[in-house]
């Protein structure tokens, strides 16, 4: 059976605390299998992590702000499972969202943070549909990453 920390140990990656809604929204809901988590801004143990891709961000940073993304995703899939996995059974879709210039051109790079995550975390199971794009983000985060889970 799946061992999340353990997971996480050898991979060397600590969970953080899954992040409580901003405002009047649920950070996850079930319905039937499918189980959606709200979009995840991206930060560290150190705040917010800001910036523009194309401007004054590069893609190294905005993959490593998607990753953490992706590490609140599955802090927060942790908690909708109550830590049980035995009931996941696959990562379906990873929804990004850039905060770019407009002369950026290199979403998916980015995303890549959060989807590598994922299939180094869950392996085959961790593998999805991706949705990848550009926008002005709350509070000039660089990145936001939300998810669709499916669950028996």
């Amino acid at each position: 059976m799946f061992n999340l920390q353990e997971k996480l140990n050898e991979l060397n990656l600590e969970l953080p605390e899954a992040p409580s809604p901003a405002a009047n929204y649920l950070p996850f809901i079930r319905t039937g299998n499918l189980l959606f988590i709200s979009g995840q801004i991206s930060s560290d143990e150190k705040g917010l992590i800001t910036g523009v891709l194309g401007k004054n961000m590069t893609v190294e940073g905005g993959y490593k702000a998607a990753e953490r993304c992706g590490l609140s995703l599955v802090a927060h899939l942790n908690n909708a499972l109550e830590g049980d996995f035995s009931s996941f059974k696959r990562v379906v879709r990873l929804a990004g969202f850039v905060n770019s210039d407009i002369e950026f051109k290199d979403h998916p790079k980015v995303l890549n943070g959060a989807s590598d995550l994922m299939v180094r975390i869950f392996g085959e199971k961790g593998k999805h549909m991706r949705v990848a794009v550009g926008a002005t983000l709350p509070l000039g985060v660089a990145v936001e990453v939300e998810g669709l889970f499916e669950v028996i």
